[in-house]
């Protein structure tokens, strides 16, 4: 099947569901970008850190031991990120947003939902791109120089405020959630109401707070719709579930909505 295909059979009460909706809040995780070649946590180690597990490289210990070791691997993160470009199912959320009311919160740590056109809400696990000073916390919006091939080592920016070292935007082990962002996802959901939807995309429901949305969208009276190729752990609070990847399943359901 293509993942441009429009003709995709949708279930009626879904597509009904969707085209009555005055509000959609969308709720995404990694199998939103998995069709666009992002590389997951674990795809990212290869060569210099295959030896090393992510979790030893995503904490404030690894940063404040080696933060030379720590930013060359997340910078070439960020390399890969730059190289893939943004699937059938952000572009379809993009054109949803111009038909409907859309706030998006993503598990995502990538750029492809902006890069496709949305504004997105809340990057409930912090964004690579989001940089900032890893003491006073300025952002950090100069460019950055990016390797085109893996390096060992590679010297973090430096804050123009502090002169400390600038780190990587994402939530590490055993460091909070951005508030700012929790509250924007908890604040979407407290406003729907019956006839709005929640769309669930491409998350395992594995990871709290965002595994608790879903039912939390519920519980205002929104219809929840799981889009998912496989069953998840939040796929029996969901009103429906279509079992389909994101670049498949949205630009069909956009389109019913359009016409």
């Amino acid at each position: 099947m293509s993942t441009e295909d429009t003709t995709l059979d949708l279930p009626p009460e879904v597509v009904a569901a969707v085209r009555g909706a005055r509000r959609v809040l969308v709720l995404t995780g990694a199998g939103m970008s998995a069709e666009s070649g992002v590389p997951t946590f674990r795809d990212a180690q290869t060569g210099l850190w295959e030896e090393f597990d992510p979790s030893q490289l995503a904490t404030a210990e690894a940063w404040q031991e080696d933060p030379r070791f720590v930013w060359a691997w997340y910078a070439w993160r960020m390399h890969l990120v730059r190289e893939v470009e943004p699937n059938a199912g952000h572009r379809a959320i993009a054109d949803l947003s111009r038909l409907r009311e859309v706030t998006i919160s993503t598990q995502n740590v990538d750029d492809l939902h902006e890069r496709a056109g949305s504004s997105v809400a809340a990057h409930v696990h912090g964004s690579l791109f989001a940089l900032r000073c890893a003491d006073c916390d300025t952002p950090y919006e100069r460019a950055v120089d990016l390797p085109v091939e893996p390096q060992e080592r590679l010297a973090p920016p430096q804050c123009p405020q502090c002169g400390a070292h600038v780190r990587p935007g994402v939530v590490w082990f055993g460091e909070m959630l951005p508030e700012a962002d929790v509250a924007a996802t908890e604040a979407a959901i407290d406003v729907l109401e019956p006839g709005d939807v929640a769309l669930v995309i491409g998350t395992s429901g594995l990871v709290f707070p965002a595994a608790g949305y879903p039912a939390m969208a519920r519980a205002e009276g929104a219809t929840v719709i799981e889009v998912n190729p496989t069953e998840t752990e939040v796929s029996d609070m969901c009103h429906h579930v279509v079992r389909g990847t994101a670049a498949q399943v949205l630009p069909a359901l956009v389109a019913t909505v359009a016409h």
